[in-house]
Protein backbone atom coordinates (compact mmCIF):
# COMPACT_ATOMS: atom_id res chain seq x y z
CA UNK A 1 0.00 0.00 0.00
CA UNK A 2 0.98 3.63 -0.40
CA UNK A 3 0.06 6.07 2.35
CA UNK A 4 -0.16 9.86 2.38
CA UNK A 5 0.65 11.13 5.85
CA UNK A 6 0.34 14.60 7.36
CA UNK A 7 2.37 15.29 10.50
CA UNK A 8 4.71 12.40 9.66
CA UNK A 9 7.70 14.26 11.06
CA UNK A 10 6.01 14.69 14.46
CA UNK A 11 6.40 12.69 17.67
CA UNK A 12 3.63 10.15 16.90
CA UNK A 13 3.81 10.53 13.10
CA UNK A 14 7.47 9.52 12.84
CA UNK A 15 6.70 6.23 14.62
CA UNK A 16 3.79 5.62 12.22
CA UNK A 17 6.04 6.29 9.19
CA UNK A 18 8.73 3.92 10.53
CA UNK A 19 6.22 1.12 11.24
CA UNK A 20 4.57 1.41 7.82
CA UNK A 21 7.95 1.23 6.06
CA UNK A 22 8.93 -1.78 8.21
CA UNK A 23 5.67 -3.46 7.11
CA UNK A 24 6.64 -2.98 3.46
CA UNK A 25 4.35 -0.04 2.65
CA UNK A 26 5.51 3.14 0.95
CA UNK A 27 4.93 6.54 2.52
CA UNK A 28 4.61 10.08 1.20
CA UNK A 29 4.84 12.77 3.88
CA UNK A 30 3.33 16.24 3.63
CA UNK A 31 6.11 18.56 4.83
CA UNK A 32 6.86 22.25 4.84
CA UNK A 33 10.25 23.51 3.66
CA UNK A 34 10.85 24.55 7.31
CA UNK A 35 9.84 21.15 8.82
CA UNK A 36 12.28 19.57 11.27
CA UNK A 37 13.13 16.11 9.97
CA UNK A 38 15.45 14.69 12.67
CA UNK A 39 12.90 12.04 13.68
CA UNK A 40 12.77 10.70 10.11
CA UNK A 41 16.54 10.26 9.70
CA UNK A 42 17.51 7.11 7.76
CA UNK A 43 13.91 6.39 6.71
CA UNK A 44 13.05 5.94 3.03
CA UNK A 45 9.98 8.12 2.31
CA UNK A 46 8.72 10.49 -0.38
CA UNK A 47 8.21 14.19 0.26
CA UNK A 48 5.27 16.35 -0.81
CA UNK A 49 5.93 19.97 0.06
CA UNK A 50 2.78 21.83 1.03
CA UNK A 51 0.47 22.74 3.88
CA UNK A 52 -2.87 21.44 5.18
CA UNK A 53 -4.21 24.93 4.49
CA UNK A 54 -3.38 24.46 0.77
CA UNK A 55 -5.80 21.93 -0.75
CA UNK A 56 -3.92 21.66 -4.05
CA UNK A 57 -0.77 20.42 -2.30
CA UNK A 58 -2.91 17.83 -0.47
CA UNK A 59 -4.37 16.51 -3.73
CA UNK A 60 -0.91 16.28 -5.28
CA UNK A 61 0.28 14.38 -2.21
CA UNK A 62 -2.60 11.92 -2.39
CA UNK A 63 -2.14 11.13 -6.10
CA UNK A 64 -1.46 7.40 -6.46
CA UNK A 65 -2.02 6.69 -2.74
CA UNK A 66 -4.27 4.01 -1.22
CA UNK A 67 -4.87 5.66 2.13
CA UNK A 68 -4.50 8.80 4.21
CA UNK A 69 -3.39 9.20 7.83
CA UNK A 70 -3.95 12.71 9.17
CA UNK A 71 -1.78 13.53 12.18
CA UNK A 72 -0.88 17.16 11.53
CA UNK A 73 -1.90 19.25 14.51
CA UNK A 74 -0.43 21.63 17.07
CA UNK A 75 2.59 20.29 18.89
CA UNK A 76 3.21 22.59 21.85
CA UNK A 77 1.14 23.62 24.84
CA UNK A 78 1.55 27.29 23.97
CA UNK A 79 0.22 26.82 20.43
CA UNK A 80 -2.66 24.69 21.77
CA UNK A 81 -3.89 27.58 23.89
CA UNK A 82 -3.70 30.18 21.12
CA UNK A 83 -6.57 31.12 18.83
CA UNK A 84 -4.87 29.68 15.71
CA UNK A 85 -5.94 26.16 16.70
CA UNK A 86 -9.25 26.36 14.78
CA UNK A 87 -7.53 27.18 11.48
CA UNK A 88 -4.95 24.43 11.75
CA UNK A 89 -7.20 21.77 13.28
CA UNK A 90 -10.65 22.32 11.77
CA UNK A 91 -10.01 24.09 8.45
CA UNK A 92 -6.92 21.99 7.74
CA UNK A 93 -8.88 18.78 8.30
CA UNK A 94 -11.76 20.00 6.11
CA UNK A 95 -9.27 20.64 3.28
CA UNK A 96 -7.76 17.20 3.75
CA UNK A 97 -11.13 15.39 3.73
CA UNK A 98 -12.30 17.30 0.65
CA UNK A 99 -9.06 16.36 -1.11
CA UNK A 100 -9.52 12.67 -0.12
CA UNK A 101 -13.05 12.86 -1.55
CA UNK A 102 -11.81 14.42 -4.80
CA UNK A 103 -9.06 11.79 -5.16
CA UNK A 104 -11.52 8.88 -5.19
CA UNK A 105 -12.92 8.57 -1.66
CA UNK A 106 -9.58 7.52 -0.12
CA UNK A 107 -9.84 5.73 3.23
CA UNK A 108 -8.67 8.01 6.04
CA UNK A 109 -7.64 7.79 9.67
CA UNK A 110 -8.12 11.01 11.60
CA UNK A 111 -5.89 11.17 14.67
CA UNK A 112 -7.94 13.08 17.22
CA UNK A 113 -7.26 13.11 20.97
CA UNK A 114 -8.71 11.74 24.20
CA UNK A 115 -9.23 15.44 25.03
CA UNK A 116 -12.05 15.34 22.44
CA UNK A 117 -13.77 12.50 24.35
CA UNK A 118 -14.19 14.29 27.70
CA UNK A 119 -12.46 15.26 30.93
CA UNK A 120 -14.32 15.35 34.23
CA UNK A 121 -13.81 16.90 37.67
CA UNK A 122 -14.45 13.51 39.32
CA UNK A 123 -12.62 10.26 38.48
CA UNK A 124 -14.96 8.84 35.81
CA UNK A 125 -14.09 6.22 33.19
CA UNK A 126 -14.87 7.71 29.76
CA UNK A 127 -15.42 5.69 26.60
CA UNK A 128 -16.09 6.31 22.89
CA UNK A 129 -19.76 7.13 23.63
CA UNK A 130 -19.17 9.60 26.49
CA UNK A 131 -20.82 12.97 25.99
CA UNK A 132 -18.46 15.92 25.61
CA UNK A 133 -19.05 18.65 28.19
CA UNK A 134 -16.01 20.97 28.03
CA UNK A 135 -16.51 24.68 27.39
CA UNK A 136 -14.43 27.87 27.62
CA UNK A 137 -11.24 29.28 26.12
CA UNK A 138 -8.97 27.15 28.33
CA UNK A 139 -10.20 24.05 26.51
CA UNK A 140 -9.89 25.49 22.99
CA UNK A 141 -7.73 22.59 21.80
CA UNK A 142 -10.14 19.90 23.09
CA UNK A 143 -13.14 21.76 21.63
CA UNK A 144 -11.44 22.17 18.22
CA UNK A 145 -10.58 18.45 18.15
CA UNK A 146 -14.16 17.54 19.12
CA UNK A 147 -15.62 19.82 16.44
CA UNK A 148 -13.29 18.22 13.88
CA UNK A 149 -14.67 14.79 14.78
CA UNK A 150 -18.19 16.14 14.12
CA UNK A 151 -16.89 17.32 10.73
CA UNK A 152 -15.47 13.83 10.05
CA UNK A 153 -18.90 12.30 10.73
CA UNK A 154 -20.46 14.67 8.17
CA UNK A 155 -17.98 13.40 5.54
CA UNK A 156 -18.69 9.78 6.55
CA UNK A 157 -22.38 10.44 5.75
CA UNK A 158 -21.26 11.64 2.30
CA UNK A 159 -19.51 8.28 1.74
CA UNK A 160 -15.91 9.04 2.71
CA UNK A 161 -14.49 6.16 4.81
CA UNK A 162 -12.96 7.71 7.96
CA UNK A 163 -11.83 5.99 11.15
CA UNK A 164 -11.14 8.20 14.19
CA UNK A 165 -8.57 7.36 16.86
CA UNK A 166 -8.23 9.12 20.22
CA UNK A 167 -4.75 8.73 21.75
CA UNK A 168 -4.52 9.50 25.47
CA UNK A 169 -1.38 11.08 27.02
CA UNK A 170 1.42 9.79 24.78
CA UNK A 171 4.91 9.13 26.17
CA UNK A 172 8.09 7.76 24.66
CA UNK A 173 11.49 8.69 23.24
CA UNK A 174 11.83 11.62 20.77
CA UNK A 175 9.25 13.89 22.48
CA UNK A 176 11.60 16.79 21.75
CA UNK A 177 8.83 19.41 22.11
CA UNK A 178 8.20 18.04 25.63
CA UNK A 179 4.44 17.89 25.11
CA UNK A 180 4.15 15.15 27.74
CA UNK A 181 7.68 14.46 28.99
CA UNK A 182 7.86 18.07 30.21
CA UNK A 183 5.61 16.92 33.06
CA UNK A 184 8.12 14.21 34.02
CA UNK A 185 10.95 16.77 33.93
CA UNK A 186 8.92 19.01 36.29
CA UNK A 187 8.43 16.08 38.71
CA UNK A 188 12.12 15.17 38.66
CA UNK A 189 13.38 18.76 39.01
CA UNK A 190 10.97 19.97 41.74
CA UNK A 191 11.32 19.53 45.48
CA UNK A 192 8.72 19.18 46.90
CA UNK A 193 6.63 17.96 43.95
CA UNK A 194 3.37 19.89 43.62
CA UNK A 195 0.51 18.09 41.81
CA UNK A 196 -3.13 18.96 41.10
CA UNK A 197 -6.17 16.78 41.69
CA UNK A 198 -6.70 15.07 38.35
CA UNK A 199 -5.74 12.01 36.39
CA UNK A 200 -4.98 10.64 32.96
CA UNK A 201 -4.50 7.53 30.86
CA UNK A 202 -0.92 7.14 29.64
CA UNK A 203 0.21 5.25 26.56
CA UNK A 204 3.47 4.45 24.77
CA UNK A 205 3.97 6.16 21.41
CA UNK A 206 4.64 2.82 19.67
CA UNK A 207 1.33 1.39 20.88
CA UNK A 208 -0.40 4.47 19.47
CA UNK A 209 1.40 4.09 16.12
CA UNK A 210 0.34 0.41 15.98
CA UNK A 211 -3.25 1.44 16.82
CA UNK A 212 -3.35 4.07 14.07
CA UNK A 213 -2.18 1.61 11.40
CA UNK A 214 -4.53 -1.10 12.68
CA UNK A 215 -7.43 1.40 12.63
CA UNK A 216 -6.76 2.05 8.93
CA UNK A 217 -6.63 -1.68 8.21
CA UNK A 218 -9.52 -3.03 10.30
CA UNK A 219 -11.32 -0.12 12.00
CA UNK A 220 -14.95 0.57 11.09
CA UNK A 221 -15.69 3.77 9.20
CA UNK A 222 -17.44 6.36 11.37
CA UNK A 223 -16.20 4.73 14.60
CA UNK A 224 -13.75 6.15 17.11
CA UNK A 225 -11.20 4.13 19.06
CA UNK A 226 -9.50 5.25 22.28
CA UNK A 227 -5.78 4.40 22.20
CA UNK A 228 -4.75 4.48 25.85
CA UNK A 229 -3.08 2.40 28.54
CA UNK A 230 -3.27 2.53 32.33
CA UNK A 231 -5.24 5.22 34.17
CA UNK A 232 -3.37 7.09 36.93
CA UNK A 233 -4.00 10.11 39.10
CA UNK A 234 -1.40 12.88 38.63
CA UNK A 235 -0.07 11.98 42.09
CA UNK A 236 0.36 8.31 41.06
CA UNK A 237 2.10 9.45 37.86
CA UNK A 238 4.52 11.60 39.90
CA UNK A 239 5.12 8.78 42.38
CA UNK A 240 5.91 6.25 39.64
CA UNK A 241 8.23 8.74 37.87
CA UNK A 242 10.21 9.36 41.09
CA UNK A 243 10.29 5.64 41.84
CA UNK A 244 11.74 4.80 38.40
CA UNK A 245 14.42 7.47 38.83
CA UNK A 246 15.17 6.39 42.43
CA UNK A 247 14.16 9.75 43.91
CA UNK A 248 12.44 10.14 47.27
CA UNK A 249 10.70 13.48 47.66
CA UNK A 250 7.46 14.67 49.23
CA UNK A 251 4.49 15.03 46.86
CA UNK A 252 1.80 17.56 47.78
CA UNK A 253 -1.64 17.72 46.13
CA UNK A 254 -2.91 21.29 45.84
CA UNK A 255 -6.66 21.97 45.76
CA UNK A 256 -8.01 23.02 42.35
CA UNK A 257 -8.79 26.60 43.36
CA UNK A 258 -5.25 27.15 44.68
CA UNK A 259 -3.46 25.70 41.64
CA UNK A 260 -5.71 27.62 39.21
CA UNK A 261 -4.95 30.86 41.07
CA UNK A 262 -1.19 30.14 41.00
CA UNK A 263 -1.32 29.36 37.29
CA UNK A 264 -3.24 32.58 36.61
CA UNK A 265 -0.80 34.68 38.67
CA UNK A 266 2.17 33.02 37.01
CA UNK A 267 0.80 33.89 33.59
CA UNK A 268 -0.27 37.46 34.43
CA UNK A 269 2.84 38.45 36.38
CA UNK A 270 5.30 36.33 34.35
CA UNK A 271 6.44 34.56 37.54
CA UNK A 272 8.24 31.26 36.89
CA UNK A 273 6.22 28.32 38.26
CA UNK A 274 7.28 24.67 38.74
CA UNK A 275 4.74 23.81 35.99
CA UNK A 276 3.50 25.22 32.66
CA UNK A 277 0.38 27.33 33.47
CA UNK A 278 -1.20 26.40 30.08
CA UNK A 279 -1.38 22.74 31.17
CA UNK A 280 -3.29 23.40 34.40
CA UNK A 281 -6.90 23.54 33.08
CA UNK A 282 -6.26 20.07 31.61
CA UNK A 283 -4.25 18.75 34.57
CA UNK A 284 -7.03 19.45 37.11
CA UNK A 285 -9.44 17.14 35.29
CA UNK A 286 -9.65 13.36 35.05
CA UNK A 287 -9.04 11.99 31.55
CA UNK A 288 -9.52 8.35 32.57
CA UNK A 289 -10.28 6.26 29.48
CA UNK A 290 -11.66 2.78 28.76
CA UNK A 291 -9.50 1.12 26.07
CA UNK A 292 -11.54 -2.08 25.71
CA UNK A 293 -12.98 -1.21 22.28
CA UNK A 294 -9.51 -0.75 20.73
CA UNK A 295 -8.27 -3.93 22.42
CA UNK A 296 -11.19 -6.04 21.22
CA UNK A 297 -11.83 -4.56 17.77
CA UNK A 298 -8.31 -3.57 16.71
CA UNK A 299 -6.44 -6.26 18.65
CA UNK A 300 -4.08 -3.77 20.33
CA UNK A 301 -2.28 -4.58 23.57
CA UNK A 302 -1.23 -1.58 25.63
CA UNK A 303 1.84 -1.73 27.87
CA UNK A 304 1.78 -0.99 31.60
CA UNK A 305 2.39 2.51 33.02
CA UNK A 306 5.87 1.48 34.19
CA UNK A 307 6.70 0.12 30.72
CA UNK A 308 5.51 3.40 29.22
CA UNK A 309 7.56 5.63 31.53
CA UNK A 310 10.81 3.68 31.88
CA UNK A 311 12.02 4.09 28.25
CA UNK A 312 10.83 7.72 28.26
CA UNK A 313 12.84 8.54 31.39
CA UNK A 314 15.82 6.59 30.02
CA UNK A 315 15.66 8.77 26.88
CA UNK A 316 15.39 11.92 29.04
CA UNK A 317 18.44 10.76 31.00
CA UNK A 318 20.56 10.71 27.86
CA UNK A 319 19.16 13.85 26.20
CA UNK A 320 17.79 16.26 28.81
CA UNK A 321 19.63 15.60 32.06
CA UNK A 322 23.11 15.29 30.49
Amino acid sequence: MKFFITGGNGFIGSHVVKKLIEQGHSVRCLLRTTSKLHRLDNLNYEVQYGDIRDKESLKQGMAGCDGVIHLASLSSWDSMTEQCSDGIIITGTQNLLEAAQDMGQLRCVYVSSAAAVNGSLQPTLHNENSSFSLTGKSYGYAIAKHRTEVLCQQFVKLGLPIVIVNPTEVYGPLDTEQVTCGTLIDFLNSNPVIVPQGGTSIVHVEDVATGIIQAWKTGKSGERYILGGENLTVKELAKLTLNIQGQQKPIFTLPRAVILTLAWLGKQLKIPMPFNPSIIPYAIRYWMMDNSKARHELGIEFRSARDVLEPTIQWLDTTWFH
